[in-house]
């Protein structure tokens, strides 16, 4: 039959054939002579065994790579099962074990391919590759960014598709696409820090729009102050702040979204009355958020340094306890812990 894919026979068969209405022939080096020959479309990737194939013990991922987790393998394997292996995968002959091949690279849709339950996949034989090769390949892939990953889930909601369908088509959790359909109608203050690039994780866009249907002023002005970093855990600090205050003023008969709740330092509050005194209630629990190092956490005052000019705290990210000198380290707010 004209157009079926064939697959070779004997003890040899590395490659299938492709569709023979668009073949041509070339012959394919596996390591040493009498290797396979395979029909090739014209030019294009040939259908290569997936058990000859084999990552490069070498390769720059490490198996600790977020791209290597359950989660985004079962993404990228439901994808192959929708539709097939789009971009071929480099290999080179595993001079080693001859008739076996290396990854140059691929891994992913290797290990995806594997898990979809295929047998072939497409790919081409490059035997000029380097270590640094694979280095560039990965450092240099240009993703998609958020805002590009917005833009067609919108262009396919405005067709009529829902969430759902969309989180299908690109094989990615209805989540993902929920997060990322939030970015096409964004509050004017967080809008300007996402398009000027300020933040960029999505789940960090999402957290600030949560905060600031609960208290819109509040994190307009924070917002303002170009010098506050927007992170992970500045913005946690800011939920819990604005929570606290939120609960004590509920009582009081004051509205989510009045005034700000809080000040920058140095800027006059608009909740206080002629005199000047603010009407916020006292500090609970203040907390001295800092940065050392590049690294952010809360500065320990209960805590007695072992000398004049130090001072304990614990990082945010692994919540190390570590003395430091105080000349090193930078405030960066003062909160409600």
């Amino acid at each position: 039959m004209t157009g079926a894919i064939k697959e070779r026979r004997g003890p040899n068969a590395v490659l299938r054939k492709l569709p023979a209405r668009s073949a041509g022939r070339g012959d394919i080096v596996a390591g040493k002579e009498g290797s396979p020959t395979a029909e090739t479309a014209h030019g294009g990737p040939l259908m290569l065994r997936l058990d000859l194939i084999d990552e490069d013990p070498l390769q720059p991922r490490t198996k600790n790579n977020p791209g290597f987790s359950p989660s985004s393998l079962t993404e990228l394997s439901a994808a192959i099962l929708l539709r097939g292996v789009k971009t071929p995968i480099s290999v080179r002959p595993n001079f080693d074990i001859p008739g076996r091949f290396l990854i140059n690279h691929g891994a992913r849709r290797f290990r995806a391919s594997r898990l979809a339950g295929l047998t072939h996949i497409p790919g081409f034989i490059d035997s000029n590759y380097s270590q640094a090769d694979q280095v560039v390949e990965n450092l240099h892939r240009n993703e998609l960014t958020a805002r590009e990953i917005a833009d067609y889930i919108g262009r396919e909601l405005a067709k009529g598709l829902r969430k759902g369908e969309i989180a299908r088509q690109i094989s990615k959790s209805a989540a993902f696409v929920t997060q990322h359909a939030a970015l096409l109608d964004l509050p004017e203050a967080i809008a300007a820090a996402f398009n000027t690039g300020r933040v960029r994780d999505v789940t960090l866009v999402n957290e600030l729009i949560f905060v600031h249907r609960k208290a819109p002023a509040d994190v307009s002005v924070w917002l303002a102050d170009e010098t506050q970093e927007v992170t992970r855990s500045s913005v946690r600090m800011l939920r819990a702040f604005i929570e606290q205050k939120l609960e004590r003023r509920q009582p009081s008969g004051a509205t989510e979204g009045d005034a700000p709740l809080f000040v920058i330092a140095g800027k006059q509050n608009d909740a206080s009355d002629g005199s000047g005194m603010s009407q916020s209630l006292p500090w609970v629990n203040p907390v001295l958020a800092i940065r050392h190092q590049g690294r952010e956490g809360r500065l320990l005052v209960r805590r007695r340094p072992s000398s004049a000019g130090k001072a304990w705290l614990r990082y945010d990210d692994d919540c190390a306890l570590v003395e430091v000198d105080l000349i090193d380290v930078q405030l960066i707010a003062l909160v409600e812990g």
